[in-house]
């Protein structure tokens, strides 16, 4: 693997850098990875969060895994080696996002722990909160808002995380819903609770 510097790059610092960003913003960048079986709520408790936290005054921004693979990733299938680097790429967005001083909602499957723990490896200590978005697959296949489960059982979509792929769930997430116990905003609660907890935002 060629390095930086075998292609004659350098890192460019700018003039105004995360602590002058975050200072405006009066809290601190972050990236937020919600994890989860497809129909789990990932979206759902982001789309809460981002709109709960911008009420505060709070920057954010939500990053969706289908709205990614439509433009930045549109390249990509879902074979494993596929999915390693849809991960991945997302991972470097969303150390660029915290970055600048803005708390990144991520919205993603990601299935193999193997990425996620890379995707965190890319941020310092603090700035990387793992949400584990959790549901049994019989409830999320009976959610199936967008008939993808259906067309699993099918064979029509192979290799569909939860029916014919792995999912490999968070050992130690910093937070962990059920959103088949919780509603949408109970969630969201509690993911908001963890980052004023962690000082990525102040408390009400």
């Amino acid at each position: 693997m060629t390095t930086a510097e075998d292609r004659n790059l350098t890192w460019h610092d700018h003039a105004t850098g995360r602590k002058d960003l975050e200072e405006l913003n009066s809290h601190r960048g972050a990236t937020v990875w919600f994890t989860g079986l497809s129909g789990c709520g990932k979206s759902t408790v982001a789309d809460y969060v981002s709109r709960m936290l911008h009420a505060r005054g709070v920057r954010t921004a939500i990053l969706d895994g289908d709205n990614v693979r439509q433009g930045l990733n549109s390249d990509l299938g879902f074979s494993p080696e596929a999915r390693t680097e849809n991960i991945r790429r997302i991972g470097e967005v969303a150390k660029l996002f915290t970055s600048f001083g803005i708390v990144n909602l991520l919205a993603f499957i990601s299935p193999y722990s193997e990425g996620r723990d890379k995707a965190r490896a890319m941020q310092s200590d603090g700035d990387f909160v793992e949400v584990f978005v959790d549901v049994p697959l019989a409830i999320a296949e009976e959610r199936d808002p967008k008939g993808l489960y259906k067309k699993a059982r099918a064979g029509i979509i192979p290799s569909f995380t939860g029916i014919s792929a792995p999912y490999e769930a968070p050992e130690k997430p910093e937070v962990h819903l059920h959103t088949d116990k919780e509603t949408p905003e109970e969630s969201a609660v509690l993911v908001i609770k963890k980052l004023e907890e962690m000082g990525i935002v102040p408390g009400k």
